[in-house]
């Protein structure tokens, strides 16, 4: 069968990474098709950050008045709304997708909705087919048959499971089922202390639910720095949550009985844990299945992370972006990623693929930031890293919303900074400043101590924090 339509460029999925790739690829002149089977936006737009960021700003003031209610200068109680809270953030999202729609086809995009699969295209071929499957509202599936000169895959992720730990929808859900549930549960206990299960658990704590949460590493936000980890656990326990930390579980199902449903939760030496509900986020799995990439010559590895070469192809003509290559998940490494692909593949660059320094936080009113390397990763690497800090304690803004708990840390190499770490509540706003005092591109090196005196930080300010800990002493790390 002949393809219908050639395009220059062909992109699998719609979420940051996909829509920048197509956006950034229709400026440069060429004939693009994006097909998107999920939703446009992905799992940022739709399942991810931005609800998760609206529910969690909906109710920002509710941990700020506790701070003031001990700190005896309120006093009082607030409630929320969750079904109105829900409606507002399923209006919003569903604006922003029908406007990026609006966006794509303005821009000379055609937009397919469907099931995209690799049909034909042989390993160094620059001409390939596509089919893509649209299922209609009766049900029958219409397919549509496309051509490309370049792929650039972009399908992101999934909220993974393993065996005895796999979301029902019954009392155990993933990150995208709990997003929408109109009733707060009395008690949740969450599987996974990074930021998904984090950031979930402060908002359904705001709601009045009981939070246990379950990590099986040492530390709540294994990733992150040491230290990070064992102020997020001090906190959440003085807020009364219940935490387990390097615990393996064996299994976590949903028990009936008579007309409850319930969670229960077993760990490997056999206690027994139960709640209303609970949410399992124990990392992504990419969203590879079914494209038919292996056919094209590239390679899959472990649950199906694309595997790519310096340049971010997975074959001479395609490339793939975003989680799906398990590179970075995060929506601005997509988007970064994206930015990248296109360039190389209209010639406009032959330098591989850097990501420079990548900035990442977790959200919640106890908020983690950081940019580059920690000081463990660093010595692991062969480095002497040293380290300076300030505490929040001795900021103003932070001791004025009565919020002085965590720290901020840089780790230097030679004299120039190399990665910044930060706890505390409002930390994720310094996050691009200190993406650029950690050398920003990853071609310019980190700023020096020095470099901190020809700047003049407002007062005062959170970003006074950062200041206070370039000039602190440096001590090994």
């Amino acid at each position: 069968m002949t393809p219908s339509t050639r395009y220059d460029m062909i992109i699998l999925g719609g979420g940051p990474g996909g829509s920048r790739a197509a956006f950034d690829a229709a400026a440069r002149g060429l004939s693009v098709a994006l097909v998107d089977r999920d939703g446009l936006g992905g799992t940022c737009l739709n399942w991810g950050c931005i609800p998760t960021k609206l529910l969690l700003g909906a109710t920002a003031a509710q941990p700020l008045l506790e701070t003031q209610k001990k700190l005896k200068g309120a006093a009082g109680h607030i409630t929320f709304d969750l079904p109105a809270l829900q409606q507002r953030k399923d209006r919003y999202v569903k604006g922003s997708r029908q406007a990026l729609e609006k966006r794509l086809k303005a821009a000379g995009i055609a937009v397919y909705a469907g099931e995209g699969r690799v049909t034909s295209g042989r390993q160094g071929d620059a001409d390939g087919e596509l089919s893509v499957t649209a299922t209609q509202a009766d049900g029958a599936t219409q397919e549509t048959r496309l051509g490309w000169g370049t792929l650039i895959v972009a399908t992101g992720s999934t909220p993974a499971s393993f065996p005895g730990l796999a979301a029902d929808g019954a009392a155990v859900l993933d990150s995208t089922a709990l997003l929408d549930v109109t009733e707060a549960p009395e008690s949740l206990i969450v599987v996974g202390g990074g930021a998904i299960g984090l950031e979930m658990a402060d908002f359904f704590s705001r709601l009045g639910s009981r939070i246990t949460i379950v990590e099986g590493m040492a530390r709540l936000a294994p990733t992150e720095d040491a230290e990070v980890g064992d102020t997020l656990r001090k906190v959440y326990a003085r807020e009364g949550w219940i935490i387990h930390t390097g615990r393996k579980v064996a299994s976590l199902a949903t028990v009936s009985e008579g007309s409850d449903a319930h969670a229960v939760l077993r760990f490997e030496d056999g206690e027994e844990l139960s709640a209303s509900k609970a949410l399992l986020a124990v990392g992504r799995k990419p969203a590879s299945a079914g494209l038919g990439l292996e056919a094209l010559g590239a390679t899959l590895r472990g649950p199906g992370w694309v595997q790519t070469d310096e340049f971010l192809r997975a074959t001479p003509h395609v490339y793939a972006i975003g989680d799906v290559n398990g590179r970075t998940l995060l929506a601005h490494a997509a988007d970064h990623q994206a930015r990248y692909a296109v360039r190389h593949a209209c010639g406009d660059t032959a330098a591989g693929y850097d990501a420079g320094v990548m900035p990442a936080c977790i959200y919640g009113h106890l908020e983690v930031m950081r940019v580059g390397p920690t000081a463990e990763e660093l010595k692991n690497a062969g480095f002497s890293p040293r380290v300076s800090r300030s505490m929040l304690i001795a900021n103003p803004i932070a001791q004025a919303y009565g919020t002085t708990q965590g720290f901020i840390k840089i780790v230097w190499v030679d004299g120039h900074i190399r990665g910044v770490t930060a706890v505390g509540h409002g930390v994720s706003h310094l996050v691009t400043l200190a993406a650029v005092l950690a050398g920003g591109s990853g071609t310019v090196q980190g700023w020096t101590a020095h470099d901190a005196g020809n700047v003049i930080f407002a007062h005062p300010t959170l970003d006074e924090a950062l200041e206070a800990a370039m000039e602190a002493l440096q001590e090994p790390a």
